[in-house]
């Protein structure tokens, strides 16, 4: 019998919660998927912030992806795309210029200040 863990899912976006017992290891976002469950993503490889999570209970492998700081791992973030399961988890997906801002947000503004920046109108 394989093992299977609650994941639970806040589409914020949609205003819905999806809840799925996901084999131990199984890649969360790919399962959700083929269960017909639509969410969030762009590159799937964990380098950009599209899938972001705010992770609610439970904790996620925050090693395979790139797209977000060791900072905001440590704040309770994570990424659904390279997220497996390995015990219950409940997240909340976010908005991406909110997880962008909260990430780069003040590099941009620093390097809005600087003469000649094409973001400098």
């Amino acid at each position: 019998m394989t093992l299977r863990h609650k994941i639970t899912v806040h589409h914020r976006q949609e205003g819905r919660t999806i809840v799925l017992e996901v084999p131990d290891g199984e890649e969360i976002l790919r399962y959700f998927e083929s269960k017909g469950e639509t969410l969030p993503f762009s590159c799937r490889n964990g380098c950009c912030t599209t899938c972001a999570v705010r992770i609610l209970k439970g904790e996620m492998d925050p090693t395979s992806g790139i797209g977000l700081s060791s900072q905001m791992c440590d704040r309770g973030y994570g990424l659904l795309c390279v997220a497996k399961a390995y015990g219950p988890l409940e997240v909340e997906t976010q908005d991406e210029d909110e997880v962008y801002e909260m990430q780069f947000g003040k590099q941009f503004r620093e390097i809005k200040s600087k003469k000649g920046n094409p973001f400098d109108m």
